[in-house]
């Protein structure tokens, strides 16, 4: 009887596992961008996904920190989010259509140094998406 029951947990723990994994995804990226031109990121997204990103530019030089644009299209081209001249940011939506959403970056101006400026991006979509703090603290004040 305790094998049978190890068996049934172990099953278990691995549904979890692949149903977390399907509805979880959150993707650290850093990107270098060149002084002048584009780098873009995508991803295939289902329809009625939630989404959100955080963008922020790295840099060693603290006394100037390169700002950048950020463009965020759907896969028919719609405009989802534009920022110019930032150091970081955050933009998130509700995928109203499924397809390939790009997220382009760009330096502003001119940059001081070696050229490149880096670029933290952290894309989160579905379940990894939600604000969990704000869920809980919601939580508490119905329990009062």
């Amino acid at each position: 009887m305790e094998v049978r029951g190890e068996l049934v947990l172990v099953c278990i723990l691995g549904v979890l596992i692949c149903s977390c994994n399907f509805f979880m995804v959150s993707e650290a990226v850093w990107l270098n961008l060149p002084a002048s031109g584009t780098k873009c990121v995508s991803e295939e997204i289902h329809n009625n996904v939630v989404v959100l990103a955080d963008y922020v530019v790295v840099s060693d030089n603290h006394s100037h920190i390169p700002t950048i644009s950020v463009k965020v299209t759907s896969p028919y081209g719609n405009n989802l989010h534009l920022k110019e001249n930032v150091t970081h940011g955050q933009f998130a939506f509700t995928t109203h259509e499924a397809g390939s959403y790009l997220a382009c970056f760009w330096v502003d101006g001119h940059v001081q140094g070696s050229g490149d400026v880096s670029v933290n991006i952290d894309w989160k979509t579905g379940i990894a998406a939600k604000d969990w703090d704000l869920v809980a603290r919601k939580r508490e004040d119905r329990g009062r």
